[in-house]
């Protein structure tokens, strides 16, 4: 899976795309100093997001944004 585009919007939530789901909206809002997929605006033209793909776009995003050690070493990823 590849981020077709992201940018900022209000409250410093970002909007991102990506390649498997080019008609859905990803809404991310930052806590701490990663960021997490607060939602998702769904399109019926695209497949169905599955758990394994919010996980996949968190750590894309995060990649991307230079954020990805902080999220590496939340709670959550270190019981998995």
């Amino acid at each position: 899976m590849k981020i077709l585009k992201w940018s900022y919007t209000r409250h410093y939530n970002i909007k991102a795309r990506f390649d498997e789901f080019p008609n859905s909206d990803v809404i991310f809002r930052q806590i701490k100093d990663y960021y997490f997929i607060y939602t998702v605006a769904w399109s019926n033209k695209d497949s169905v997001v599955e758990r394994r793909h919010l996980e996949e776009m968190e750590f894309l995003l995060n990649s991307e944004l230079g954020t990805i050690d902080c999220y590496k070493n939340r709670l959550a990823f270190q019981k998995a």
